[in-house]
């Protein structure tokens, strides 16, 4: 148990009856706590300045780029004034008009999907509505001014959108005690206790983060690894420094004869693929009859920043194949790759084919780049100043902290990984609902730094895999056009950090035969959709038409999951049975239980 928690455990203020005493314990403890806290928080801000700065310098000067660029066309800023103008003094109409009991059309509406104003009181209470509708108002005028500059190149002018997304987002009523309805209502009810419980929330993440701020978003101690999720069955049955190799236990009397070797990102852990028995892909595909393998990467410390991205391919899915192959006992295996674990395949595939090994005889791609021209939002974290000011902060420890690249993609999506639950555990005092999901998304690794800083570079910046030669592998030239195989790509429409349409133009790179799927929702909703569930859709069109949109004209909507669809074409590939195998072989005996060591390492 925390200190923040003992401080307020002992002392908890009546909602009933207000209790000054029991307050002033509360407030005493949880002041005593916090200086520590904040020592340590000031203790790594100090230690940071120099990079702080760097970035800092940065957006200034991307600000000022947008401040000169604007002064150039004064008739654009001055219309998107003369609207935001027009726009709030029809507001301040409309309220007037609410008083004297009429109701006026809304001046503005928040977007469709958008959470944030759900109570009931942002419309039905004049004050709560005109403060909301001014924030959008207000919203549409900051982004229209940005968006109405010319002269911007397009990826200054990206990241000024973005960031003043961020902006806008932080300043939203709903993030503030005295504008939010909900929070207001809550403060009265129970007497300030949820400011309280809030405070006690802000110092137990940092006390967790060792003096950063992290917002917890789900009840971590709501699961335990190999407890209620990642329970598949298996057993570790080969281990090296880079990773540990599952094999799962068999649960049909007969199985596919080519195993299943499953590659995931190691940017989080491989259990997004094995959550809870309904939800897991793992489990669904051994019980379709597939002798699946499975690799848990190692959680990198300093001792393994010098590892690379061709040390991941050799110890990583390469090692596997052998491991794979003598247990089976099988020279034709099927692959798939997961995010950043599919660009390595891509990137395995074709220094296999030039090494002429040809065990690999089917891959599957989940929502994976391997032509980065287009890589979404995650582009405007990628350029030169940038990169190298990532450099010096891997320098200090050898590997990139995950939660670094966890807040990276947090941001993506602020709204709903950020400040709902800012709301709802500091403002309304609220502890977070259990979400298997969510507690994978918490479960971040870190990235050493010669493979993190390799990846950056020629893929993202670059985007040398998709140039035949780009890149060399262990002195192996890359030509993913050379792979001949067949593929299976599924990629989801509302995918922000692997769009789509990117996706596609990798799929056509290559010079096998490709089977392009779409699926509903985003990067990892999408994915793990489990057919029971019967959610969302995919698309299928069996030709891999010249553009995304061409495709998408001729595809076909399918209502539920994908999983089906892929099994069906990895069947019609080869069909034959085989008795169930067991676990290991003579040469790799069984290690221990999975889900393994490796994915319980956590840094503290």
């Amino acid at each position: 148990m925390s200190a923040a928690k003992k401080s307020t455990d002992s002392a908890e203020v009546d909602k009933k009856g207000f209790d000054p005493v029991a307050l002033a314990k509360v407030v005493s403890d949880i002041a005593g706590t916090s200086q520590q806290l904040l020592k340590n928080f000031m203790d790594r801000e100090e230690a940071a300045t120099h990079i702080t700065v760097s970035e800092a310098m940065h957006f200034t000067r991307m600000f000022q780029d947008f401040v000169s660029r604007a002064m150039m066309n004064p008739g654009k800023i001055a219309g998107a004034q003369v609207a935001f103008w027009n726009n709030y003094v029809s507001l301040l109409q409309n309220l007037a008009f609410r008083f004297f009991g009429h109701s006026p059309k809304p001046v503005a509406h928040p977007e469709k999907g958008d959470r944030r104003f759900r109570s009931d009181a942002w419309e039905q209470n004049p004050f709560f509505d005109f403060i909301k509708q001014t924030y959008l108002v207000s919203s549409e005028f900051l982004r229209s001014t940005v968006k109405g500059v010319n002269g911007l190149d397009e990826k200054t002018a990206a990241k000024l959108e973005f960031y003043t997304d961020q902006f806008v987002d932080a300043m939203s009523p709903t993030n503030f005690l005295a504008t939010n309805p909900d929070v207001i209502r809550e403060t009265i009810d129970t007497k300030g206790q949820n400011l309280l419980n809030g405070f006690k929330n802000i110092l137990e993440d940092m006390e967790r983060s060792n003096g950063s701020l992290s917002i917890k978003m789900t009840d971590t101690d709501a699961f335990e690894i190999g407890g209620n999720i990642v329970t598949t069955p298996g057993k570790v049955v080969y281990q090296n420094d880079m990773m540990q190799l599952i094999q799962y236990e068999p649960s049909t009397k007969e199985v596919n004869k080519r195993p299943f070797l499953i590659i995931p990102p190691w940017i989080n852990r491989y259990y997004i693929l094995d959550l809870k028995p309904a939800n897991s892909y793992v489990k669904w595909a051994v019980d379709q009859g597939h002798t699946v393998f499975l690799i848990s990467w190692v959680n990198p410390d300093e001792k393994h920043q010098d590892k690379g991205f061709e040390d991941y391919m050799l110890e990583g899915p390469v090692a596997a194949l052998d491991v794979v192959e003598d247990i089976t006992g099988v020279s034709e295996i099927n692959t798939a790759g997961y995010c950043l674990g599919g660009t390595l395949q891509a990137t395995m595939l074709s220094y296999l084919q030039q090494k002429g090994d040809k065990r690999i005889t089917a891959a599957t791609f989940f929502t994976s780049l391997i032509d980065f021209e287009h890589p979404g939002e995650l582009d405007i974290f990628i350029d030169e100043e940038q990169i190298q000011n990532l450099e010096k902060k891997m320098s200090r420890k050898g590997y990139l902290e995950g939660k670094t690249m966890a807040r990276t993609f947090n941001m993506l999506r602020a709204n709903d990984l950020i400040w709902s639950y800012f709301v709802n555990n500091y403002l309304l005092g609220k502890e977070p609902l259990p979400f298997d999901i969510l507690y994978w998304n918490s479960d971040s690794t870190n990235l050493p730094a010669r493979m993190h800083s390799y990846y950056l570079r020629n893929m993202y910046q670059r985007n040398l895999l998709k140039d035949p030669g780009g890149l060399v592998v262990n002195r192996v030239p890359i030509d993913v056009s050379k792979i001949d195989i067949p593929c299976y790509f599924i990629s989801t429409v509302e995918d922000h950090i692997a769009p789509w349409k990117s996706t596609y133009d990798g799929a056509k790179l290559l010079g096998g035969k490709v089977r392009f799927v779409l699926g509903g929702s985003g990067h990892i909703a999408g994915i793990v959709n489990p057919p029971v569930k019967k959610k969302y859709s995919y698309w299928t069109n069996p030709k891999i038409e010249e553009t995304s949109e061409k495709w998408l004209e001729g595809a076909k909507e399918t209502e539920g999951s994908w999983w089906p669809d892929w099994d069906k074409w990895l069947n019609g590939l080869n069909s034959e049975k085989v008795p169930a195998r067991k676990v290991g072989s003579a040469k790799y005996k069984p290690i221990e239980d999975a889900p393994g060591s490796y994915v319980k390492n956590h840094d503290d």
